[in-house]
């Protein structure tokens, strides 16, 4: 008889298994052929008119939010715990080889966001409050058409259901140790004054940290998607500027292993035990498998969460949001996740020790950052950066979740999804969370069935749309 570990264990083989990430992968295999590889004949121009116009004024009306915004919205919950912790544990597990199936998916997964978003603009809709709804939900509701509506409620049951976890208790709970760790570091001892809460002791500074992260999340949630907007635009550019430059210190005070590294990251991609100079365990299926995953959940491409937040731009144009999607997983993944990947494997060929096969996370990297800027410096520059990446993925997903029971229960009804989704912060700072974890994750991953199949069904209009955006630029030039 298999208790509820050996189901979820059982559920999530299957979420984040071999088909499941075929299938992923797959979907933007296909929409990158149909669009005639986008992200590569594009990416210029989809970076120019992304990134590019940071700079420039940008306004948005009521009940919508700004391009750059929603973008920022959308890395906020993008760029996590997975692009530190993530990234870590799948190269401790699959070897550095994963770093390359990591890459692969991202180069695909850039359509398949673009895609997303495409669909969510065209597809969107106003709320009772005059607010820009739009998501999964809504292309198949709008899209595929009304037949589907249930398959965009199961989405939304999954989703809403899955931000409890995956965008709120686990995150907070990261925020609560690694803060405490970095506390430690510098003499404290968190454990010394503590209280036992469901038979686990916790420290008193989990249950402050929570408080306070609760407060935060209350006044931006509770502000709308105006506020949560103007939130990110300031706090995704400062945590991911903080964090790239401490990767960069790393690697250039490695650089002599930089070339080494790359070799190890090639090589492993196909033979992880001539990579790491003997046998280790891993197989090539797991290597693949580490590195697609991972990738896949740090950057959630086909998973059908971010188009949630592009949904809201003032952006009129779908394909012109698109591009937005394409730069999203380009910075999450092939550069923060890159930048990760290089410190931690730099940082092992310098004497950092790390045992192939098992998992690890933020406690190595932390060894990394430690190993070349001090036992303090290290832990406080992983604890700021895991305090900012996870803060931000909690403020987004209460969006997503937000959205998700909207769509079920109507507009009326979602302050008591948010007033509970503000508690559960509390709690989430307080308990263990492996199971909570593993069910989130599982309910994640299963979120992109919905969304895949109304992208396969609908990919004609987003070639449609795209082919008339690209013939009305070059006649505009």
């Amino acid at each position: 008889m298999m208790n509820i570990n050996d189901i979820i264990s059982f559920l999530n083989g299957i979420a984040w298994g071999p088909w499941m990430l075929l299938l992923l992968v797959g979907t933007g295999v296909f929409l990158s052929i149909r669009v005639r590889f986008i992200q590569f004949s594009k990416f210029g121009y989809a970076m120019k008119n992304t990134i590019g116009k940071v700079f420039t004024k940008q306004t948005a009306g009521e009940g919508e939010v700004t391009p750059f915004q929603a973008v920022t919205t959308a890395l906020a919950a993008t760029v996590g715990t997975g692009n530190i912790a993530g990234v870590t544990g799948a190269i401790a597990v699959g070897g550095p080889g994963a770093v390359f199936w990591m890459w692969l998916s991202a180069l695909f997964g850039m359509v398949t966001k673009y895609a997303e978003v495409v669909l969510a603009v065209r597809y969107r809709e106003r709320n009772d409050h005059g607010d820009w709804v739009g998501g999964p939900m809504y292309y198949i509701k709008n899209g595929l058409g009304e037949g589907w509506k249930w398959l965009g409620t199961v989405f939304c049951v999954l989703g809403a259901l899955a931000a409890f976890g995956i965008g709120n208790m686990t995150q907070v709970n990261t925020i609560a140790g690694s803060i405490n760790t970095a506390i430690d570091a510098f003499g404290g001892n968190t454990g010394a004054v503590a209280v036992v809460l469901f038979g686990q002791t916790v420290p008193v500074s989990s249950i402050v940290i929570g408080v306070i992260v609760a407060a935060i999340v209350a006044l931006v949630l509770f502000g709308g998607i105006k506020r949560i907007g103007s939130v990110t635009e300031k706090l995704v550019p400062v945590m991911a500027a903080v964090y790239i430059v401490a990767a960069l210190i790393v690697i250039f005070s490695n650089v002599g292993h930089v070339g080494e590294v790359f070799a190890m990251i090639f090589q492993g991609a196909f033979n992880a035990e001539a990579a790491l100079g003997g046998a280790v365990g891993i197989t090539i299926m797991t290597t693949i498998q580490k590195g697609v995953g991972r990738g896949v959940f740090s950057n959630e491409a086909g998973l059908g969460s971010a188009p949630m937040a592009h949904a809201a731009s003032s952006e009129s144009d779908p394909v012109k949001q698109g591009l937005y999607g394409i730069f999203e997983v380009f910075m999450d993944t092939i550069v923060i996740c890159t930048l990760t990947a290089l410190s931690l494997l730099c940082g092992i060929q310098s004497g950092v020790g790390v045992t192939w096969g098992e998992n690890a996370g933020v406690e190595l990297m932390s060894a990394v950052f430690s190993n070349t800027l001090g036992a303090h410096v290290g832990p406080l520059i992983i604890a700021v950066g895991i305090t900012l990446f996870a803060l931000s993925t909690v403020l987004s997903w209460s969006l997503y979740g937000t959205r998700c029971f909207e769509f079920i229960f109507g507009s009326k009804a979602v302050r008591v999804y948010q007033v509970i989704f503000v508690c559960v912060v509390v709690v989430g700072s307080t308990l263990e969370l492996s199971l909570v974890w593993d069910i989130a994750d599982t309910l994640n991953g299963f979120m992109a069935v919905p969304n895949l199949i109304a992208l396969l069904g609908l990919s004609g209009v987003v070639v449609k749309l795209t082919k008339e955006f690209f013939a009305k630029s070059k006649e505009d030039a």
